[in-house]
């Protein structure tokens, strides 16, 4: 049984930062390409940002320049950096593969308020 688990949101400032961290159990990242995807309420899930296998980044424009993923095939983490946070990207963020998904964490709320 796969068991994604989200870590590393908070309350910050609008400007303020923060690091995602996702880790599985029971499965391995290194061979899938992996992604960000956030909920804000009353709103559909969305995807943020995406990472090939081998690295490659891509990025909602909305977040483009702010935001930074990455992989640790040996810790099995995929992470998020998040800068220059603004009041939208108030969300609850999630991990998972770019397609057949695993089933989802229960996330991480990442809430941007003055």
């Amino acid at each position: 049984q796969v068991q994604l688990v989200e870590s590393g949101g908070g309350l910050v400032q609008p400007g303020g930062s923060l690091t995602l961290s996702c880790t599985a159990s029971g499965t391995s990242f290194s061979g899938w390409p992996m992604a960000w995807y956030r909920q804000a309420q009353d709103d559909e899930r969305e995807l943020v940002a995406t990472i090939t296998v081998g690295s490659t980044p891509y990025y909602k424009n909305a977040v483009k320049g702010r935001f930074t993923i990455s992989r640790d095939n040996a810790k099995n983490t995929v992470t998020l950096q998040k800068n220059s946070l603004q009041p939208a990207d108030t969300a609850v963020y999630y991990c998972n593969k770019v397609s057949n998904l695993w089933p989802w964490g229960q996330g991480t709320q990442v809430t941007v308020s003055s």
